[in-house]
């Protein structure tokens, strides 16, 4: 039974790194190839990992795998959006296909922040939403 379980899971897990290996040749830019890599490899080493720790059953390769899996899924979502930040901010280009850029004019390059418009209302550059209702009465 043990070994069906680990032939699924290996198996589901090195599927879903050769989609991450076809998303990368695929996908149209860098911001899609970034997000299908990430997500899809994340998912096939995290269920190799589990195999490897029902495969040795010694409590020291079941932790390290458990805290590998762990830290995996903590660090990369943290490590792509950095690197896509960093993408984004540089002007790496976005697909001709894209439909909507919705940090676009929100980045101030002097603080290297991004504002929201609910900060530029509270800053009073756009009207408050009560005070436009108030404005109709």
């Amino acid at each position: 039974m043990i070994d069906i379980v680990l032939a699924l899971l290996s198996t589901a897990g090195a599927l879903s790194i050769l989609f991450a290996s076809i998303g990368i040749l695929r996908m149209p830019d860098f911001y899609l190839r970034l997000s299908v890599t990430v997500k899809a490899s994340t998912l096939g080493v995290g269920l190799l990992l589990i195999c490897a720790a029902i495969m040795f059953p010694d409590v020291s390769v079941t932790t390290k795998a458990i805290a590998i899996v762990f830290f995996l899924i903590i660090t990369a979502p943290i490590g792509a959006h950095m690197i896509g930040r960093a993408a984004y901010f540089t002007g790496t280009p976005l697909w001709k296909g894209t439909i909507a850029d919705e940090l676009a004019g929100m980045y101030d390059e002097e603080t290297h922040t991004l504002e929201s418009e609910e900060e530029e209302r509270d800053k009073g550059d756009a009207p408050n939403i009560a005070e436009t209702e108030e404005e109709t009465k």
